[in-house]
């Protein structure tokens, strides 16, 4: 048996039909028969056992077929220590993500390792078209370039992105919700000004208000900047 089948076996070994229907519902673009139905905690706990083991015939089986296999795949990445290795495997993953769970769960810490060669492939995805590249970019921005590690330039990348899919503008306004709680002040401006899309800077202003990080003044003046 092949690392494939291994993990497919072991995968349906885990299977509730029940959380299945549950979780295909949350994800309405990809079918119900991709998904197999394994909760978070166990497809983490299997990718932190297969961690050592030589996943190579499984990181290039792309695509895969089911949802939690890329679950694996996004995991394994998260487990790589090295910046270029790490890099490498999310290059080549990420033009077959197809769905905003998979895309956000993956988030390597080793992406840290290396910000400046991080920025040029999140200018490079900004620009790749693929939807779910475009929202791993913008999420990369919000993980890896708030608080300490904010310039302002960073959120002009971000405002920069304008798209008809409404994945790739959540991901924008949840950027600018979480900068506002990091960086308000100098992300305020790109709300005032209104340099995001109507939907994004209304929705960047609900999720603010909705954050425990945002002080009660600070909500109070950001529902003054809805747009109508």
């Amino acid at each position: 048996m092949d690392i494939n089948e291994e993990i497919r076996t072991r995968l349906f070994a885990l299977e509730d039909k029940e959380y299945g229907d549950f979780n295909a519902k949350l994800i309405p673009n990809i079918s119900r028969d991709s998904v197999i139905g394994v909760r978070s905690p166990e497809l983490k706990k299997l990718a932190k056992e297969y961690r050592k083991a030589d996943m190579n015939g499984f990181l290039t089986a792309l695509p895969h077929r089911y949802l939690e296999e890329n679950y694996i795949h996004a995991q394994l990445i998260n487990l790589m220590n090295g910046y270029d290795i790490c890099i490498s495997a999310v290059k080549c993953f990420l033009p077959y993500i197809d769905n905003w769970e998979t895309c956000d769960s993956l988030a390597p810490k080793a992406l840290a390792k290396n910000r400046p060669e991080l920025l040029k492939n999140i200018r490079e995805w900004l620009l790749s078209g693929h939807t779910y590249t475009v929202r791993f970019a913008v999420g990369c921005l919000m993980r890896y370039f708030l608080g300490d590690d904010f310039d302002v330039q960073y959120a002009e990348m971000a405002a920069s992105v304008r798209s008809e899919e409404y994945y790739v503008n959540m991901m924008t306004a949840w950027y600018f919700a979480t900068a506002l709680a990091k960086n308000y002040n100098e992300v305020l401006p790109f709300i005032e000004q209104h340099r995001l899309d109507k939907w994004t800077h209304n929705k960047a202003v609900q999720k603010a208000i909705e954050s425990y990080r945002i002080t009660p003044e600070q909500k109070e003046y950001l529902r003054t900047l809805k747009l109508r």
